[in-house]
C-alpha cells in the first residue's frame, strides 16, 4: 500500500530503500513553452555560463512500505526550470543529490556558491543536479551514490568510493525539491581545506571559475548564522540532524 508524503515543506525522511522509475516530461502548452524559452534566454543573456544541459527532474515521491520510498524522475534539461519564472505555468521539482563530509571532530562542510552560478553566493552542502543516464544504463541508487562521489571530487578534489557514502536522508525542499544526501566518511579539517585549495586552482589554471569559492565547517545550526548570503532550505536541518546524532 502505499502512502502519500505530508504537504511540501522542508522536511527530511528516513529511507531504507530507494525505488526508482523513469517517467514522461508533462506536455507544455505551447504558449508557456515559448515564454519558458525567452526567461531562459534572457537568462543565458545575464549569465552566458549557463548551460542547457540534460539533467533530471522529480515526478514524485511516495512511500511504498516502512522506509521504502518510490521516486519517478524525469529527463529534462536545465531550460526547464525556467518554467519557475512564467506566472501560471508549473516546473517539476528539481532532483540533486548532496554530501554531507564531516571532519574527524564531528563539523559539516557548508559551501558557497561562485558568483557566476545559478545560486551566487548561497551555502550549501557539495552536490549538484542528477544526470540521467547515459548508453542505455539505468539510474539507480549505486549510480546515484556515484554521482554524489563525483560531485565531491569535482567541487572538493575529496576521492571517495561510491560504495562508501552512504544514503543518510532524502530531503524535500520549500520548492519540492528533492535531495538525495549522502554521508561520507570523516576527514581531517587540514585534508579537506587543502583538497578544497588545489582543486579551484586547478579550475582556474584552466580558465575556468570554481563552482564553490569557499568553505566553511559549522558544528551546530548556531554557527550557520555566522555565514552571510542565503542559505540552502536544508543547510539547517541537515546540521541539526547530524550534530544531534552525534
Amino acid at each position: 500500500m502505499t502512502e502519500t508524503l505530508p504537504p511540501v515543506g522542508t522536511d527530511l525522511f528516513d529511507v531504507e530503500r530507494l525505488l526508482l522509475t523513469e517517467a514522461a516530461e508533462p506536455p507544455l502548452p505551447p504558449r508557456d513553452a515559448e515564454a519558458r524559452d525567452r526567461v531562459w534566454d534572457m537568462a543565458v543573456q545575464a549569465n552566458p555560463t549557463l548551460f542547457d544541459g540534460p539533467v533530471v527532474a522529480c515526478g514524485g515521491v511516495e512511500w511504498t512500505g516502512p522506509r521504502i520510498l518510490r521516486l519517478s524522475w524525469v529527463p529534462v534539461t536545465y531550460r526547464h526550470y525556467a518554467l519557475r519564472r512564467v506566472p501560471g505555468a508549473t516546473a517539476l521539482p528539481s532532483l540533486f543529490v548532496n554530501v554531507v563530509q564531516p571532519t574527524d571532530d564531528g563539523r559539516v562542510l557548508a559551501a558557497r556558491m561562485s558568483p557566476s552560478t545559478a545560486a551566487p553566493g548561497r551555502w550549501q552542502l557539495p552536490g549538484g543536479s542528477v544526470e540521467p543516464p547515459q548508453g542505455g544504463a539505468v539510474l539507480d541508487e549505486p549510480t546515484l551514490a556515484g554521482q554524489a562521489a563525483r560531485e565531491l571530487a569535482e567541487e572538493l578534489g575529496i576521492s571517495a568510493a561510491a560504495e562508501d557514502l552512504k544514503l543518510w536522508v532524502v530531503t524535500r525542499g520549500e520548492n519540492g525539491s528533492v535531495g538525495l544526501t549522502y554521508l561520507a566518511p570523516a576527514l581531517p579539517e587540514a585534508t579537506l581545506r587543502a583538497a578544497f585549495t588545489v582543486a579551484a586552482a586547478a579550475e582556474r589554471v584552466q580558465g575556468r571559475e570554481p563552482e564553490l569559492d569557499d568553505i566553511a565547517l559549522v558544528r551546530s545550526p548556531d554557527e550557520l548564522a555566522g555565514l552571510a548570503g542565503p542559505h540552502a532550505d536544508y543547510l539547517k536541518p541537515i546540521v541539526r540532524r547530524f550534530s544531534g546524532c552525534r
